[in-house]
């Protein structure tokens, strides 16, 4: 019996360790695997450390390609680079045909260790199949490559990059040609070429030099990322300069792509006092002074706090590796709060359409995720805006702009998510933490302006539209088993879900088809208040993510209220403290 990854499995469904040990073996023994990946294996000598290596190849999810870098089937390294490379110029010269050689594909990297090798080595793979190749010569963010995609004209894109993750990770992001990232039908196609790439030895790649004597390789130009910046510009609501120039700023790149960029906008945007965080401002992909360069985490952003009480500054942002998620911690009062990503989203919607309203129209539209708040919806409901739901990822966000130039349907205003994803204008069609940055800037000027803080507008929403508090919790079950232990629980939740939750009228099994959205493993149970819990596995690590929304009048009693569903879910469903 065949699993799809050409390893034999037993009756129990588990592959055996000789299968591990026969992989291992042939990278061990083969003639095109490098010294040093030979070396790697050779000194992994714990039999479960072989088998989490080689038991199953890496595949794309909701996020692409990632994992742990490192030797073996299971992990990022420049042979599965190659070998998603391989599978995806093949479905793009399939798709596209020579006119998609010329057109050719664009390739960016983050500060991640080896993001500037795996580059290189996806470029040689496209040059070698005939595709011309664009590739930027130093860091960039996500949201630049995105926006190249269209800029040059490309069939696609490929960022290098791990996003928030720890420094152990890596992936491979692959964007359409509208610069937006593949949505399942697209990457089940890509999926399909690269499960037919049978031995890496086969995989052509050629040299760089070569590919640039024959014109198949060249670097991005520095124009592209200046036209990105006037875009982004662009998107400026907030004209005030003097009152921009008075708010004090500190700033974290967290050692990744953010620096240039952000500080380039924020300084062209008026804002004259940005305090960079010295011991976090240089690319480094060892993350030094954080766990992990995730601007979700309060503990990230702690050193850009300690600046900001230092500088008595008013608000403090922070940026992910690849810059397309930013996190914000405001001054209140004698203290420094953090805002959640739902928090920043619903505050960022009140401000965008405030300044846009003169020129809303019936079709101007709001996206968001179903595991978003709806403290967002609701604004832009009382602005008149229609608001649109998507599965998780913000390329459904993407897709969805797409279909609206297409169609005419709508007219795109802002989407966003709740884990700190936003967009405002369509220079990009994924999240952008550049254009944030700003806007979200300009919003604490234009509070400042008022004598107000964030905070302060916070509550005024609060008590509008009742008070929202929202967890996430992340379930990590590692391992060959761990794939199986999130499906017995997603299982589990289908089954009994409504009886262990309390007060559910409503359980929504995405996996059956909702409306117009593509079938997704998602669950989630409405309660009679507005409240909801949504569950789903991770499309890019081995986690189970539970998201909770609880409406309540006030805050206490949604944090009671919170505080007693966590309890149900992590000691009845899952059984395990979240990490």
């Amino acid at each position: 019996m065949r699993n799809g990854n050409e390893y034999d499995i037993g009756e129990d469904g588990a592959m055996t360790m000789n299968d591990y040990l026969s992989k291992y073996n042939q990278w061990l023994k083969a003639p095109y695997i490098d010294q040093q990946t030979k070396a790697e294996l050779a000194a992994a000598n714990d039999p479960a450390d072989i088998a989490d290596r080689f038991y199953k190849d890496l595949e794309f999810g909701t996020g692409g390609l990632r994992g742990v870098m490192g030797a073996g089937t299971n992990r990022v390294n420049k042979y599965t680079v190659r070998k998603a490379s391989y599978g995806l110029a093949h479905y793009l010269l399939a798709v596209y045909g020579d006119q998609g050689r010329e057109k050719g594909i664009v390739i960016a990297y983050d500060s991640r260790y080896n993001s500037d090798l795996f580059a290189r080595e996806a470029a040689k793979v496209f040059c070698a199949a005939g595709i011309k190749t664009f590739l930027f010569g130093r860091i960039q963010p996500t949201p630049v490559l995105s926006f190249a995609v269209r800029y040059l004209g490309c069939i696609g894109g490929v960022v290098i990059t791990a996003s928030h993750n720890s420094k152990e990770y890596n992936g491979y992001k692959v964007y359409n040609h509208h610069g937006c990232q593949l949505v399942p039908k697209e990457a089940d196609e890509v999926i399909t070429h690269v499960r037919q790439v049978e031995e890496i030895a086969a995989i052509p790649v050629l040299d760089e030099a070569a590919a640039r004597d024959q014109g198949l390789l060249t670097s991005v130009d520095e124009a592209v990322f200046e036209a990105y910046l006037q875009a982004v510009h662009a998107q400026s609501l907030f004209s005030d300069t003097r009152v921009k120039a008075d708010l004090r700023i500190v700033f974290t790149p967290l050692h990744g792509t953010g620096l240039v960029p952000v500080n380039t906008i924020l300084a062209r945007d008026g804002f004259a006092q940005v305090f960079v965080v010295e011991e976090q401002k240089d690319p480094d992909g060892g993350f030094p002074t954080v766990e992990t360069p995730n601007p979700e985490e309060e503990e990230a952003l702690a050193l850009g706090v300690a600046k900001a009480r230092a500088v008595e500054a008013d608000i403090v942002l922070g940026t992910d590796p690849d810059c397309d998620r930013v996190g914000v911690a405001v001054k209140h009062g004698r203290d420094y709060v953090h805002l959640t990503g739902n928090q920043l989203g619903a505050l960022l919607a009140g401000f965008v359409l405030e300044q846009k309203k003169q020129a809303l129209t019936p079709k101007s539209t709001l996206i968001k995720t179903i595991v978003t708040n709806d403290l967002g919806a609701q604004i832009a409901k009382s602005y008149g805006l229609q608001v649109v739901d998507t599965l998780t990822g913000f390329k459904f966000i993407g897709e969805k702009i797409t279909e609206f130039e297409r169609t005419g349907s709508n007219q795109f205003v802002m989407g966003y998510e709740e884990s700190y994803g936003y967009l405002v204008g369509t220079h990009a069609r994924d999240k952008d933490a550049v254009v944030a940055s700003m806007l979200i800037c300009e919003m604490a000027a234009h509070c400042l302006q008022q004598g107000k803080t964030l905070v302060d507008v916070l509550d005024e929403l609060y008590l509008e539209y009742g008070c929202y508090v929202d967890h996430l919790d992340s379930f990590v079950f590692q391992g060959i088993d761990g794939i199986a232990q999130i499906e017995r629980i997603m299982q589990r939740l289908r089954r009994e879900g409504e009886a262990v939750l309390p007060d559910v009228i409503q359980a929504i099994d995405y996996k059956q088809g909702v409306g117009d959205l593509p079938r997704s493993d998602v669950l989630k149970f409405i309660q009679q208040d507005g409240s909801w819990i949504a569950v789903r596995p991770s499309g890019t690590e081995p986690k189970l993510k539970v998201y909770y929304s609880i409406r309540q009048p006030d805050k206490k009693s949604a944090q009671a209220k919170l505080d007693s569903i966590r309890g149900i879910m992590i000691s009845r469903v899952v059984g395990v403290e979240p990490q």
